[in-house]
Formats: structure tokens, sequence, C-alpha cells
């Protein structure tokens, strides 16, 4: 479902765009939805620094020591 958002301009700005062959309903449709996605990723985000606020880092080398012993390993 869909809903109807009013927006007003300055007439100068309506008439160059229209002038110009913008099509403004769709360029306001994809800005929304544009700023609603990354909206959504800000959410994320910020869901996933909660998430990992406890969580410590892995010591120094771990990296290096665990790869290492997984080759050897095979």
């Amino acid at each position: 479902m869909s809903v109807v958002i009013s927006v007003r301009v300055k007439k100068e700005i309506k008439e160059l765009l229209e002038s110009e062959g913008v099509n403004i309903a769709e360029e306001v449709r994809r800005f929304l939805e544009e700023l609603a996605y990354k909206v959504r990723i800000r959410k994320y985000v910020k869901k996933w620094d909660r998430m990992l606020e406890g969580v410590k880092p892995s010591p120094k080398g771990f990296s290096i020591s665990s790869v290492r012993e997984d080759r050897e390993s095979h």
C-alpha cells in the first residue's frame, strides 16, 4: 500500500525541473526510498554495535597462530 505525500516548492523550481524533463515524482520517490534504506542500515549498525560492545578483541598474533595451526593439522 502506498500513501500520498505533498510537498510545497517554489514555482520557479518546479518549472525549471519540468522544462528540463525531470520526472519530479519519480525523483522524490527515489530519494525517499534511498533515505529509508540508509535509515535502516544505520539502525542495524547501531544494533550490531550494541551486540559487540562486550566482545574483547583477539590477542595479538592470534590470527597467524590459528591459521598456522589449521594448516599443520591437515
